[in-house]
């Protein structure tokens, strides 16, 4: 598992006071200053957030400590800030993103290989989970508790039970084979 996970992208300016538009990826921009140390870019260099507003849909304005001029931000354009996993608790039968995605999709009956989990929506009531069949196809399913039985990322699988009807069944058997 990584240790720095991504939080959001830095995107573009924002006024005159060294400010930045960064494009987030939690739940609220406020969580941006929820660590004491964000790291920027491929080099993990620490930063000190000081302040994130929400702008709109899923864009931020963040201040950065040190960052106070448009020629500083400016440098920070195009990079990604990350956290360190270890600065953050998830609660009981949560995980990161990141951490669930490329793991292995089984059914719960016939322990039967599906594919890989590719991406992760979060729209409405449950996260839908899609899944990259071997043979390419997609397949998408709830993560609701009667499909999604158990998410084991230390053994890198995750056990389903489809609902009836729930995946297309010329897709199943062409990658039966």
């Amino acid at each position: 598992m990584k240790k720095y996970l991504e939080i959001g992208k830095i995107t573009k300016l924002q006024g005159l006071k060294g400010e930045v538009r960064v494009q987030y990826y939690c739940d609220e921009p406020e969580m941006l200053c929820e660590f004491e140390t964000l790291y920027l870019g491929k080099e993990h260099s620490p930063v000190r957030p000081k302040k994130a507003r929400y702008l709109k849909a899923d864009v931020a304005v963040l201040k950065i400590d040190g960052v106070d001029t448009p020629e500083a931000a400016e440098k920070l354009i195009g990079k990604m800030l990350y956290f360190d996993r270890e600065d953050m608790e998830l609660p009981e039968d949560t995980w990161f993103i990141q951490d669930v995605i490329g793991l292995d999709v089984y059914d719960a009956d016939t322990g039967r290989l599906y594919g890989k989990v590719d991406d992760i929506y979060q729209n409405g009531t449950a996260d839908v989970y899609s899944i990259k069949t071997p043979s390419g196809a997609q397949l998408m399913f709830p993560a609701i508790p009667e499909v999604l039985l158990e998410t084991d990322i230390e053994a890198g699988k995750i056990t389903i039970r489809p609902l009836e009807g729930l995946f297309d069944p010329e897709v199943i058997e062409d990658d039966k084979d």
